[in-house]
């Protein structure tokens, strides 16, 4: 599969995440071997009524009880927006190999934006960073997402 394959996907998680009255962000951890997709998440913020479940966190917690281990080095990241700060730090403690998003979040984002938390001298581990990866695709889900409530 290529990133835009596994992007795909994890738009697929923000759409039912939309449905279910989430803000769309779908996220997908994918082993770097083999390929195969080992958890995918969206946001369930409102619904569990969890202010930390962002998709790239369910994803990320999700993958890690597969493997039954608390790192996943040789593991990839798609997440279809820019992660927060919270999420950065989860996927510096995870110390995933890449990260790999869509659209970029000027506001809210902790990676180029805000903070830029795998810039600073605290980090622990800072995974290789692909922004822009079907942006377009995933900005306008938000867009739409968020023109429906003003």
């Amino acid at each position: 599969m290529t990133p835009g394959d596994y992007m795909t996907l994890a738009i697929d998680e923000a759409r039912a995440a939309a449905d279910r009255g989430e803000v769309p962000v779908g996220a997908i951890i994918v082993d770097s071997g083999s390929g195969d997709v080992l958890s995918r998440a969206g946001n369930r913020v409102e619904e569990l009524g969890d202010p930390t479940a962002h998709a790239e966190i369910l994803a990320i917690r999700a993958a890690a009880e597969i493997r039954d281990e608390p790192r996943l080095p040789d593991c990839d990241l798609y997440v279809t927006l820019e992660p927060c700060a919270m999420c950065a730090g989860a996927i510096s403690m995870v110390r995933l190999r890449r990260l790999s998003f869509g659209a970029y979040d000027a506001k809210g984002g902790g990676v180029e934006h805000g903070g830029r938390f795998f810039n600073q001298p605290t980090c622990h581990h800072a995974p290789e960073v692909v922004g822009g990866v079907m942006e377009i695709e995933s900005g306008d889900l938000l867009k739409a997402f968020f023109a429906e409530r003003r």
